[in-house]
């Protein structure tokens, strides 16, 4: 079998298996315009005036920087932290951003007029896991003849103790389709380091040599970094798009 793909890199945001967002967090941001032609822009209020009411942070006049804005229309600003802002704006409208995590990328997700509204965004995407779904379906096409093969072995030769891989086969009655169960994830350096006490070219390295498919542990990592714990691959499933397809 020949790979019609190539597996693209496997520590990547692109990753195919990554839904959802870790860390969602809010942010309370003023929509500021400024100089005449210039599209608005949005900055969080400073620490020193996070203490004031929406109902203050409208249609009045700031300063700002690219990080903060401060009030300066009715409030007391000291010199110095003026000086850090050297431009000038009016502030139309105080929105709440929500903002979330793909692989350490902070990835923004919409503004909200309140502050409710944000908090029910967040809930509504935000599991006990952090995720959208932990099981997976795809098609066997993701993998060589050779890692096919060696989850049917592993899966029938069915042994309580555990191997160290960090992954388990089973089989699937009635159908085509095997199974991995994936533990410890997600396989990050930092929370193998805290699970295992290794970091994940480790673990690679120990399943290469106990004689897993380099094939397989591609598509593991990738599903186990983004937190998947069950991976079903049936040949009646679809193909995950970005993932490498292996042809006949």
């Amino acid at each position: 079998m020949n790979p019609t793909h190539q597996a693209q890199g496997l520590l990547t945001a692109s990753n195919p298996f990554a839904r959802g967002y870790d860390k969602l967090y809010i942010e309370r941001r003023v929509l500021i315009v400024y100089e005449d032609g210039c599209p608005p822009c949005f900055r969080p209020i400073h620490e020193s005036q996070v203490h004031l009411a929406d109902d203050m942070l409208q249609l009045v006049y700031c300063v700002f920087n690219d990080d903060v804005a401060l009030i300066s229309e009715g409030q007391f600003i000291l010199s110095e932290l003026a000086g850090c802002c050297p431009s000038n704006g009016l502030v139309h409208q105080v929105i709440y951003a929500v903002v979330g995590d793909v692989f350490n990328e902070q990835l923004h997700v919409g503004d909200f007029d309140s502050l409710d509204e944000a908090k029910s965004v967040v809930h509504r995407l935000s599991f006990e896991t952090g995720h959208y779904s932990r099981a997976w379906e795809i098609s066997t096409a993701h993998l060589t003849e050779e890692a096919l093969g060696y989850l049917k072995v592993r899966a029938g030769n069915f042994d309580p103790r555990p191997t160290g891989l960090l992954f388990e086969p089973f089989a699937l009655a009635g159908c085509n389709g095997i199974g991995c169960k994936l533990i410890g994830t997600p396989w990050t350096d930092d929370n193998l380091a805290k699970i295992e006490g290794l970091p994940y070219s480790s673990l690679r390295q120990e399943q290469l040599d106990a004689g897993t498919p380099a094939a397989l542990v591609n598509v593991l990592y990738l599903a186990a970094l983004a937190d998947v714990r069950l991976l079903i691959f049936d040949p009646d499933a679809p193909v995950l798009n970005g993932l490498a397809i292996f042809d006949e």
